[in-house]
Order: C-alpha cells, then sequence, then structure tokens
C-alpha cells in the first residue's frame, strides 16, 4: 500500500537520538511527532563519538537520513570565517557543502514541498527552490543567550559574544521574515523576539516544551544510587554546557556552604555527561559529580531535593519538568522559572536571588511532608500543561494551514495557526 503520508524536511543541528539532554529531547519528540503525518527526511549532524551507533535508530522514524560528523574543536576554528565574512560565528559552525547538495538533491527528487529547522543555525539551509512551507523552531532567542554570556565575561570574549550576539539578531531577523513561521519555547521568548522585530510579530509563535511523564514517573524509581548519609540535592544536565557549568559551580562555591551552615552533612551531586575540568574540580567535601549514567531517573527519584539554580538561563528546561514529572521538589532561580506554568511555594519554589535561594532550600529540607506535598502538586501540573502530543500538534497546524496555499493566502493561514499558539488560545478544530 502506498504511504498517503506527504514528504518533510527536517533539519537540527544535532542528532536528535537518544534524547538524553535538553536540545535533543526536544529535537526527538519533534521528529516523531513529524512522522506521524509526514515521511521524513533527516538532515542533522554527529558531534559526540557515542551517538555514531544511534545513527541506525533514526530509520524508525525517517524516510532517510544524512547525518554528518563534525568535530566541535576543528569547527570552532572554522567558525572563525564569520569574523572576516561579517557573520554570526555559529552559521560557519554548522555549515556543511555536503549537507546543503544533499538538501537540494533529496528536495527536488522527493518533491519535498514542507520543512522544518530545528535551531536558528539550520535554517541557512531553508533556501531552496521547490520548499513552499518553511516552519523554524528557534527554540530561544539565542541572540540574547550570547550577550547575555557577554555580561559574564571579560574583554575579549565579552566582545566576541556581543559581536555574536548582535550578528545572530540580524540572521534571526532575516531567517523570520522569510519564512512561514517561527516557533519559540516560551510566550516570554516569543515577546522578546517581538520586541527585537515588531514587525514579524504575526509570524511568531509558541510552542512549549513537554515531557514523558509515563518515562519521568514515580513508578520508574528504581533503587537509590545515593550512599548512606545526610540529605541529597541533585543538579542534572549535560555538565559541557555553559549555563549549566555556572550554575553548578555558583551553587558549590557559594550557595551550598550556606546550606551546610544549617545542614552540616548535606551533599550535593552533579549529575550528567561530560563534566568539564572546571566542573570537575568541584568534586569534594560534601559535592559529587557523577559524569555520565545509565539513568537518571533513579538520582532524581532519590533526591531529597532538586536544585536549577541557574543564572544563565532561557525557555523552560526540561531537567525542571522532569523532576517535577517524578514528584520531587525543586528549588529554581527566577530566570527559568519565567515561563513555567506552575504556581511558586505550590508546585515549585522560585528564588530570585542566592540568599532567596538558600532560604528556598534549607525551607524545603526541614520539612520533608512539605516536600512530598510540592512534589506531588508538581506531577500534577506536568500532567496537566505539559504533554508534548499537545504542544507539538502547533506543528501540524501550521504545515496544514499552509498546505495548498500560496503567496499572501499562505502568510495569512500561517498567522490564523499562529494565533492559536498562544496560551490560552482555544485550539483549532
Amino acid at each position: 500500500m502506498q504511504d498517503a503520508r506527504p514528504p518533510l524536511l527536517y533539519l537540527t543541528h544535532r542528532i536528535p537520538y537518544p534524547p538524553n539532554k535538553g536540545d535533543k529531547v526536544r529535537s526527538f519528540n519533534i521528529l516523531r511527532q513529524l512522522s506521524r503525518t509526514h515521511r521524513v527526511w533527516l538532515g542533522t549532524f554527529v558531534d559526540h563519538p557515542d551517538d555514531h551507533a544511534h545513527i541506525p535508530a533514526l530509520k524508525q522514524w525517517c524516510e532517510q537520513s544524512c547525518v554528518i560528523p563534525i568535530e566541535p574543536r576543528i569547527r570552532r576554528i572554522a567558525s572563525l570565517r564569520g569574523l572576516a565574512r561579517g557573520e554570526a560565528l555559529s552559521l560557519p559552525y554548522y555549515r556543511s557543502p555536503r549537507l546543503t547538495d544533499w538538501v537540494r538533491r533529496v528536495v527536488g527528487e522527493h518533491d519535498i514541498r514542507a520543512a522544518v529547522a530545528f535551531s536558528g543555525p539550520m535554517a541557512q539551509y531553508l533556501d531552496v527552490p521547490g520548499l513552499a512551507r518553511r516552519v523554524v523552531d528557534f527554540c530561544d532567542v539565542d541572540s540574547a543567550k550570547w550577550t547575555q554570556y557577554a555580561d559574564e565575561h571579560r574583554w575579549p570574549m565579552s566582545w566576541l559574544y556581543r559581536r555574536e550576539g548582535a550578528r545572530l539578531l540580524d540572521f534571526e531577523r532575516a531567517v523570520a521574515q522569510n519564512v512561514d513561521a517561527s516557533l519559540f519555547v516560551t510566550a516570554a521568548e516569543a515577546d522578546l523576539f517581538r520586541r527585537a522585530a515588531p514587525e514579524l510579530g504575526s509570524r511568531v509563535g509558541v510552542m512549549q516544551n513537554g515531557v514523558d511523564a509515563d518515562y519521568f514517573a514515580p513508578a520508574n524509581a528504581g533503587d537509590s544510587p545515593y550512599p548512606p548519609g545526610g540529605p541529597v540535592l541533585v543538579f542534572s544536565g549535560a555538565m559541557d554546557y555553559w549555563p549549566n557549568v555556572d550554575a553548578v559551580t555558583w551553587f558549590a562555591t557559594e550557595l551550598l556552604p550556606q546550606v551546610r551552615q544549617s545542614v552540616p552533612d548535606a551533599r550535593f551531586w552533579i549529575v550528567g555527561m561530560n563534566p568539564t575540568p572546571a566542573v570537575q574540580a568541584l568534586a569534594g567535601e560534601g559535592v559529587v559529580v557523577t559524569g555520565t549514567v545509565p539513568d537518571v531517573r533513579p538520582y532524581i527519584a532519590h533526591a531529597d531535593l532538586v536544585v536549577a539554580p541557574l543564572r544563565i538561563a532561557r525557555g523552560i528546561q526540561n531537567k525542571v519538568l522532569e523532576a517535577m514529572a517524578m514528584a520531587r521538589a525543586v528549588v529554581v532561580s527566577a530566570a527559568p522559572a519565567s515561563g513555567l506554568a506552575a504556581e511558586d511555594g505550590r508546585e515549585c519554589a522560585v528564588a530570585a536571588d542566592g540568599e532567596a535561594f538558600c532560604a528556598r532550600v534549607l525551607d524545603l529540607l526541614r520539612d520533608p511532608a512539605r516536600r512530598a506535598e510540592m512534589g506531588e502538586a508538581a506531577r500534577d501540573c506536568v500532567l496537566r500543561a505539559y504533554s508534548w502530543s499537545a504542544h507539538l500538534r502547533a506543528l501540524d497546524w501550521l504545515l496544514e494551514a499552509s498546505a495548498g496555499t500560496q503567496g499572501a493566502d499562505r502568510s495569512g493561514a500561517a498567522q490564523a495557526a499562529i494565533a492559536q499558539l498562544e496560551p490560552g488560545a482555544a485550539p483549532l478544530r
């Protein structure tokens, strides 16, 4: 029987499987959703040796895939070409003639009319004859992230990061001008981009993150990985990602000592792949750095408290949603909490600064019953507000809304679909 699903091009900056870090959780769930309604041609990069083994698994969701290995150290050097060209360094980092040729070939050979790009730099592959519908999932306003990095570093890195923020914003605006829809993970991120590009506001929408609440469930806690001792505070995430490195460094060096003044046996576990030398150096009195673990769920489920002390963060953090799904009480800093559909004090604890963060941690450590109550409310919040299938239907709406239309009609159809993505809007029928 002939497959009636239409063909679609999906582009990601990192192989979307396995979903073992924040961006891959989102890109994988998008891939899985798209494959239900489309035959997917995937173009992507693999930047970690362990991920090569997972390339064959992509056949479950993809008609065909083009997976290009990249060496991050070499790519960082190659990206410096952007200085001479006056462009954002992120663009040459993810620029590949091989992927360009593959995209042009499969779009022509398979009559692919629609494309979804995950992350801004992958939008540079969308200028291809034949594509009639293009959606970019920016996730976050990356240009703002780089500008924020500049404030945390000294010259010359502060100059380089500020330059990257400005050049990337120029690129993001140009992309948004030429695609049917630009999506962001929270309303706050979408509003931030609308303020930077007000003329594009009607084509900017929100597609929130979700969580697999069946996988991240209290029933899947397993055995405790923690040796006997005092209460455990845990942070999970990819530990070569600068915002995560900054978060655990701040917590371990400045906040944990304050917590331990009141709770001397409190322990801080840093759980996640690829810990940088700076993270590894934190290991010692009261701090454990695990590196890669086979399953993060037992570490979350058996911790007394999950902490997310992120000072440099954009959008909803999957690590927070996963902890909430496992019915854990979470203390989260204000930045990643801004787009979270959770009530402070009932479904999570939000802290505006270091002093407040320590106070919220200590309050919850002293009150096990309140921690349990907050954990249960957190899971209810996830079940109510963070279904992947519900959020990702936005892509189906956008691709269907513009199907069979042209020019202004297509733009109007996409804008009508985007209007339905705003929080509180009634779903399309």
